[in-house]
């Protein structure tokens, strides 16, 4: 047995969970809140236990001293040097890592390298990894990259249309994100699919940040997301995909800079543009009243998500399996509905509407037996994937 913490930190947060492997036993979990500022929030789950301090986190330092020390505090851990191995999320890890990575100067240097690609989240994993290291020296650290799933993908799946050059020189392509989620949700599928020769699989990986990827034979063979996440289908605060032009508009009518415009459409378009509130469960509850806007914002999402079904659909020449996960798709069956409706004109998914609505937050095929797709939803679980990596790595030595 392996005490294996997992670490996914933000530019003001910190989420941890320890685990015991390779039994896969959450010993507990937390979250160090509102880093950077007066009034910071730390929470940890124990033993059926919930306990909630409020202590000041100047820095990711002082965040990253506050868990282990608590670990011990608590009884959970006897020793700091308890914990074998570290496994980081790390958003991108661009063309440079098709799989988990030892944290070395090289590692470090390339993840800093990327940070343009992700400034909220790239330079944030390198600022709590270091944190990490200097509490927990004796400890091995992993990189776990949520780009990497996606490296399967051929060139004309990621090159986009732009001259070439600009491609080979800065390496713009796509590069997907939510991987560490669209594998685990890869391998639940096989447990499905038992006996299809090449399963062929959507999952939609659909929250605030939302991404679908096509999947064949457990690889990635497309995702929607791009360059950033801020590409693929609208999300709660994203534009998603749309005509470039729109761009440039914009910068011309409103006299914006082009950051300005390309913070915008980061923070405050999808839902929150259109419905005017970033929370799908808001929306709902305002198109339900009768909001126009609301009804819109939906619909544009719903649309948006049958779009990249249709399209991956072609891509796989057919499919096995539909997956829904993450805060929207694990949990609102209104949405679900709505996708599987306009689906089953063309695909002949059908929705099973009892199972569909009492499917919050479990695991449950939604499709009837005579659907032409099974359609199932599966919470994700990207901190386990995780440990599993780290554990693989600085324990097994795979």
């Amino acid at each position: 047995m392996a005490k294996v913490m997992t670490i996914n930190s933000g530019s003001s947060s910190l989420k941890f969970k320890l685990y015991e492997m390779p039994e896969e036993k959450v010993l507990c979990s937390g979250n160090c809140e509102r880093i950077g500022l007066a009034d910071g929030i730390f929470t940890i789950k124990y033993d059926g236990k919930k306990d909630q301090t409020f202590p000041v986190f100047p820095n990711h330092a002082v965040a990253a001293k506050t868990v282990v020390d608590a670990l011990v505090e608590k009884g959970i851990i006897k020793s700091f040097d308890e914990i074998e191995a570290a496994g980081h999320r790390i958003v991108q890890g661009g063309k440079y890592f098709s799989k988990s990575a030892f944290f070395d100067e090289d590692t470090e240097k390339k993840i800093e390298s990327l940070i343009p690609l992700a400034p909220l989240h790239n330079a944030a994993h390198l600022t709590c990894f270091k944190a990490f290291k200097q509490v927990l020296p004796n400890c091995k650290h992993v990189a776990v990259f949520d780009t990497a799933f996606h490296q399967t993908m051929e060139p004309q799946d990621y090159v986009f249309p732009i001259p070439y050059e600009l491609t080979e020189k800065y390496d713009i392509r796509r590069y997907g994100a939510h991987g560490t989620s669209h594998k685990y949700l890869a391998q639940r599928s096989f447990e499905y699919l038992k006996g299809v020769e090449h399963p062929r699989v959507i999952s939609c990986h659909i929250g605030s940040g939302a991404s679908i990827t096509a999947i064949k034979d457990g690889k990635c063979v497309a995702t929607s997301m791009g360059l950033t996440p801020l590409g693929g289908i609208m999300m709660g605060t994203r534009t998603g995909d749309m005509d470039p032009s729109v761009f440039n508009y914009v910068v011309t009518v409103t006299g914006k800079s082009a950051e300005e415009v390309y913070q915008m459409f980061n923070k405050k378009s999808g839902f929150a543009g259109v419905g005017g509130s970033s929370d799908s469960r808001d929306i709902l509850a305002a198109a339900e009243k009768g909001d126009e806007r609301c009804i819109l914002a939906h619909d544009l999402y719903v649309r948006r998500i049958c779009d990249y079904i249709g399209q991956y659909y072609v891509r796989l020449g057919g499919c096995d399996m539909i997956i829904f996960s993450a805060g929207v798709g694990e949990n609102e069956p209104r949405t679900r509905k709505a996708v599987i409706n306009q689906l089953y004109p063309s695909l002949g998914v059908k929705l099973d509407e009892e199972a569909n609505n009492s499917a919050r937050g479990v695991e449950k095929v939604i499709s009837t037996k005579d659907s032409k797709i099974l359609v199932a939803v599966i919470p994700t679980d990207e901190e386990v994937m995780i440990a599993r990596d780290a554990y693989d790595m600085c324990i097994l030595g795979k």
